[in-house]
């Protein structure tokens, strides 16, 4: 299939993609091939899978099918959100930039608010302490002069991330 058609105008059946969703809200089992682990389950084939996840992410119906590794297991015990006031008119060249870093998870852009001037922000995770003020530092460097504030926010707590879960369907 080429990559120039456009999913977003075709159909999707909403009991299929129902199914869908509640096959992988809890995400999708270690096996050597989930796409066709989800595709027995939904009785076609592995492309057919990926074309319904596609289809569904061009919809606006899901966001984005990604890994989620729990850095907690892994041994990085530190994180922090860190947040930078960044120049506008650079935020995109940076904002890649600090994104593709080893030790950032995320990276994204959120609109400044009274009273909080930062417009980037940057999730480091590392082994101890010493690591994420290091990256912190390291992220400062690399927005020099476009940067004009930071903070770090520090997890103290673990919260459970999840997500979309749906309801269980209503009986008549």
């Amino acid at each position: 299939m080429s990559d120039c058609i456009s999913l977003s105008d075709q159909p999707v059946d909403p009991t299929l993609a129902r199914r869908l969703i509640e096959l992988t809200q809890a995400g999708l089992p270690l096996v050597d091939d989930p796409w066709a682990w989800l595709a027995a389950r939904l009785n076609m084939t592995p492309e057919e899978a990926l074309l319904l996840l596609k289809q569904l992410q061009a919809n606006g119906l899901i966001r984005r099918i990604a890994a989620v590794p729990n850095h907690y297991r892994l041994g990085y015990r530190h994180n922090g959100m860190t947040v930078w006031d960044v120049d506008d008119a650079r935020i995109d060249e940076l904002g890649h930039s600090i994104g593709s870093l080893p030790y950032v998870s995320h990276c994204y852009q959120r609109p400044r608010r009274e009273g909080w001037p930062y417009n980037l922000f940057a999730m480091v995770h590392g082994l101890d302490a010493t690591d994420i003020e290091h990256y912190r530092y390291s992220i400062s460097a690399m927005l020099g002069d476009a940067c004009r504030a930071h903070e770090m926010l520090v997890s103290t707590r673990i919260l459970k991330k999840t997500g979309l879960r749906l309801p269980p369907p209503a009986s008549c």
